[in-house]
């Protein structure tokens, strides 16, 4: 249905940003703690929180941590108050970027999240600069796998595009496209859990599902080096202790990214 992924330069180089990034257990528990809060503490009843803990258990975050993330989240034991912000800013080239965090104290967090930025040729921006080119979606992706004998295909062979197309657009997707790995299916946000358990009771391999903010439209960086100073950004971004979330509207060409990993 589409061609080029969005989703793929959203989450850049993940599994390898995700293995050094300080704190991660820390991250997702906040994740948990702040959906508790919102939405209370049964992840029946709160799609939010039941896909914080699905994250947080993907990593293997020992299940007493969630379980006590809860319960902070709900009252039922004290602890830090943390509360969401999202910083919109520009990065090298004029690139947009949407920084989500959680903190405990935005009066530490806003002014190091300002010079990471400055330091890293960005610059924050003013509320609603760049919050426009993007829009929340549900997005999931499939693993090019059988997990056993599904419609339109056997265990051992590649999935059938086109029986995948069907399942996903009975369960509300909108948009579906091959990924390095398998292929990438787009829902409105609120369909998202609904699509996730249409997809696993026909035995596709769910690798993940979530709700980015996924941008309309792509700036395409041909320059090696101006998108090593993107990746560097982005990284430091990262890497703070507060941020959840880094989302960009960049697109690297294949020759550019092959000359990255060099």
């Amino acid at each position: 249905m589409s061609g080029q992924s969005k989703w793929a330069n959203i989450k850049h180089r993940k599994a390898a940003q995700d293995a050094k990034r300080g704190n991660l257990f820390q991250k997702l528990v906040r994740a948990v703690i702040v959906a508790a809060k919102e939405g209370g503490g049964d992840p029946s009843m709160n799609m939010r929180l039941k896909t914080a803990i699905e994250r947080a258990k993907a990593v293997s975050v020992p299940i007493e941590n969630i379980t006590r993330g809860i319960k902070r989240g709900t009252g039922e034991i004290e602890g830090a108050s943390y509360e969401e912000l999202t910083y919109e800013a520009y990065g090298p080239s004029g690139i947009a970027l949407l920084i989500e965090v959680m903190t405990d104290n935005r009066n530490r967090t806003t002014p190091e999240i300002r010079a990471l930025l400055t330091r890293n040729g960005g610059q924050m921006g003013d509320a609603g600069s760049v919050g426009w080119m993007f829009e929340r979606k549900g997005v999931i992706e499939v693993k090019n796998e059988i997990k056993s004998e599904v419609k339109g295909g056997a265990k051992g062979q590649s999935l059938d595009e086109d029986a995948l197309m069907s399942c996903g657009l009975e369960a509300g997707m909108t948009d579906m496209e091959p990924s390095d790995e398998g292929y990438t299916l787009y829902c409105e946000p609120t369909d998202l859990h609904a699509l996730q358990a249409a997809l696993e009771k026909a035995k596709y391999v769910v690798e993940s599902a979530e709700t980015p903010m996924v941008p309309k439209n792509l700036v395409e960086i041909s320059d090696v080096e101006a998108a090593r100073k993107i990746f560097r950004l982005i990284d430091v971004l990262e890497e703070h202790d507060d941020t959840q979330n880094v989302y960009s509207n960049f697109d690297v060409p294949d020759d550019v990214a092959a000359q990255l990993e060099e």
